[in-house]
């Protein structure tokens, strides 16, 4: 008895085995080839993704209460680039990210996904601010209608994105960042690693838009970088992009700037010794709170003259849209492969607002 008790349990767990692979066997070979397609796919995407990506991340500096607009750029970058990618993630934000956000953003993403929170120091006016001063300057602003003039929230992010994201403790492993924000469009299938690109051509910062700086912003801005420069000259890069910033060869700043709510750059030009000196020039000076100055032309400005103009990367192929201002790839070979959505009639590159012919001059040099 004891013998036969024993035998049963195995007797039904070879019986469900023959049961299941005669189901199997029956099961229609259509149905058969799409799970094994699923299964390939899954297998080479791991394959893909243990060789030959670079050590990036996105990283998408958001609010609790822009889970949607996150949700509409993470959907529209693995739509068009990552799902064939599988680059890592990182959120960060000033308070605890909700575990709905979370969830509903993880959800969406196939690769690693971390988020982290931003350090009070990192987001915050600094104490040694004349608080006065400030806010005064602040009042002026919004009287003379410039955008985002009152807000301390928007200057502590300028000054953020200009001297410590890439300090983050989830951002140290890695070398290379995309940026992203909410509620961007990516109009172009891409189909080329921007990073790998990069890499492979000496390139260090990455760009789609350039624009013209708001002049009531940064009234002071370029007397101090000049400053810098005086009192060091060895961190002035030879064949630099001086002429993309300035139409008199370094006497004035004529306000283009690289649009970095797309940026693509290598974060170890932001931590090495002359933008880290750079920066902590410029935030001795307070301007990010008694003006406005913006991470836009402090990194633009950091880039043309600390780096080699053949370093910086206008990204044609890559359609992308931010607020009211776009850019569609304007070669029609280009457009056609990217199988792009925008309308090239209405790419910003060439809009009056737009610094794209002062960085043709400068290549065409």
């Amino acid at each position: 008895m004891a013998i036969m008790n024993g035998t049963r349990p195995m007797l039904r767990y070879v019986f469900m085995v023959f049961i299941l692979l005669a189901a199997y066997h029956y099961i229609p070979s259509s149905l058969q080839d799409q799970y094994s397609a699923s299964t390939n796919s899954d297998e080479e995407l791991r394959t893909e993704l243990d060789s030959g990506l670079a050590n990036a991340t996105f990283v998408m500096l958001v609010r609790n209460s822009d889970l949607d607009g996150t949700i509409n750029s993470v959907r529209a970058l693995e739509d068009r680039f990552n799902s064939k990618f599988g680059y890592p993630y990182v959120f960060l934000n000033n308070e605890p990210f909700t575990d709905e956000f979370k969830r509903r953003v993880s959800v969406l993403i196939r690769s690693e996904v971390e988020f982290g929170l931003i350090q009070q120091e990192h987001w915050s006016q600094p104490d040694w601010i004349d608080e006065e001063k400030a806010e005064k300057a602040r009042k002026k602003m919004v009287a003379l209608n410039v955008k985002y003039g009152g807000s301390v929230a928007y200057r502590n992010m300028c000054r953020f994105n200009s001297g410590f994201f890439y300090r983050h403790d989830l951002l140290q492993k890695y070398k290379w960042y995309w940026r992203v924000e909410p509620n961007v469009k990516f109009y172009c299938d891409i189909n080329q690693d921007p990073f790998r690109y990069m890499e492979e051509n000496n390139k260090i910062y990455g760009f789609t838009i350039t624009v013209y700086e708001i002049s009531a912003t940064i009234r002071s801005l370029w007397p101090t970088v000049t400053d810098f420069i005086e009192m060091h000259p060895e961190y002035i890069a030879d064949d630099n992009a001086m002429k993309f910033i300035s139409d008199n060869n370094g006497k004035s700043y004529n306000r283009c700037h690289f649009w970095s709510n797309f940026e693509i750059a290598d974060m170890d030009f932001w931590r090495g010794e002359a933008y880290t000196a750079f920066f902590e020039h410029l935030d001795s000076k307070g301007g990010f709170y008694y003006e406005r100055w913006g991470d836009a032309p402090v990194h633009s400005i950091a880039a043309s003259l600390f780096l080699k103009r053949d370093q910086l990367h206008f990204f044609e192929e890559i359609g992308y849209q931010h607020d009211d201002w776009g850019h569609c790839p304007l070669s029609d070979g280009i457009w056609e492969k990217g199988r792009c959505s925008c309308s090239q009639k209405g790419s910003f590159d060439y809009d009056p607002s737009s610094c794209m012919p002062h960085w043709e001059k400068l290549m065409s040099i």
